[in-house]
């Protein structure tokens, strides 16, 4: 049986569109492109990962690897949770309605899930290929509505080895765009990436970590979303095909304004799950492609944790845009080897950007 699924190699930025087929003893990942094979995959070393009461597609894994395969096709995930005990969560047990229910329940959800199908996989394509100078003219309008009660901070020297670092990750990824970090004084502990490779920090992050290496995972993050294109994947799919159609024919004069007003851009630029995850594992790989500790992204997850123990994430359950921190502990632990992502001088300076 082949299937279009979605494999993610643990070691690179890219994601691999790939054809699974199963045997008794194994699970053979193809390459769509040239049926080269990527993985073999032991059956006895199968898992899933994720929350699968909340989740449709949460990702197979192998144990002691970070590659991970989500197939979206809901027939072979059921005939491998029917093969392996360990993945019989991708079956899912639902509860059985009326005929009547069902009826009406199957056709709206055929209705949804080709609009969504529509929206989704055509965003998953276009948005990257959007004019890049509309992406960073939506970025740069959107950042001037939310950082507009803020200070922007400017210290040379720090701002210097922040955009350093963040071009640094984005060239390893074969990112082919300038990437421009604003830093606004103040709170929340928090970093955000808007379209057109913005990144942007607040200062009490850097008060806040305990180290670069932590500042440097945070980075490596926010970079994940960018080479990903996901906030304007994000903004997208928000709005809809009716969005995209204005983006591609050029009407979007007034759209501007309009996305960037009121709490329409904030929701429209929430990460979900599957966002967070990609992420997560590319910022991992970036830090060691240049041979940089990425101890940090979970050493920062620790420490938020540590000090607010009951982890909003997983308390949200389905209403949650995150996974739950302690999975993303689990999946971006390394240890603390490497080279430091910036000097002593550099660490001083981004401490002191905004004085």
């Amino acid at each position: 049986m082949a299937t279009m699924a979605r494999y993610y190699d643990g070691e690179t930025a890219q994601v691999h569109d790939v054809s699974v087929r199963t045997t008794t003893n194994e699970l053979v990942i193809f390459r769509l492109a040239d049926a080269g094979i990527l993985a073999r995959w032991p059956i006895g070393e199968l898992a899933v990962l994720g929350d699968v009461q909340h989740e449709v597609t949460p990702p197979i894994v192998r144990k002691n690897s970070e590659a991970r395969l989500v197939v979206e096709d809901p027939e072979l995930r059921r005939q491998l949770a029917a093969l392996v005990p360990q993945l019989a969560p991708l079956a899912g047990t639902p509860p059985t309605p009326a005929r009547r229910i069902a009826a009406f329940g199957a056709t709206f959800a055929v209705l949804v899930g080709l609009f969504w199908v529509a929206v989704d996989y055509g965003t998953e394509y276009a948005a990257p290929l959007l004019p890049y100078s509309l992406q960073v003219k939506l970025g740069e309008s959107v950042f001037d509505e939310l950082t507009t009660d803020k200070d922007e901070c400017h210290g040379k020297a720090g701002m210097k080895a922040l955009n350093d670092l963040a071009n640094r990750l984005a060239k390893a990824a074969d990112y082919p765009h300038e990437i421009a970090v604003h830093v606004m004084e103040g709170g929340p502990v928090n970093a955000f990436t808007l379209p057109g490779g913005i990144l942007v920090f607040y200062s009490d992050l850097f008060e806040q970590a305990k180290d670069g290496a932590q500042v440097a995972g945070v980075m490596a993050h926010e970079i994940g979303h960018v080479v990903h294109y996901h906030p304007m994947k994000g903004v997208v799919r928000q709005y809809g095909i009716e969005l995209l159609v204005k983006l591609v024919s050029g009407g979007y004069s007034d759209l501007l304004g309009t996305l960037a007003s009121g709490g329409n851009v904030l929701l429209a630029l929430r990460n979900g799950r599957a966002f967070e995850r990609d992420a997560d594992a590319t910022g991992v790989a970036l830090l060691e492609k240049l041979e940089i500790r990425a101890d940090g992204i979970a050493s920062f997850f620790e420490q938020m944790l540590a000090k607010e123990p009951k982890d909003a994430a997983a308390v949200a359950g389905i209403w949650s845009s995150h996974p739950p921190t302690a999975e993303r502990i689990d999946a971006t632990r390394r240890p603390s080897t490497g080279k430091p992502a910036f000097t002593d001088a550099e660490w001083k300076a981004i401490r002191n950007v905004c004085k």
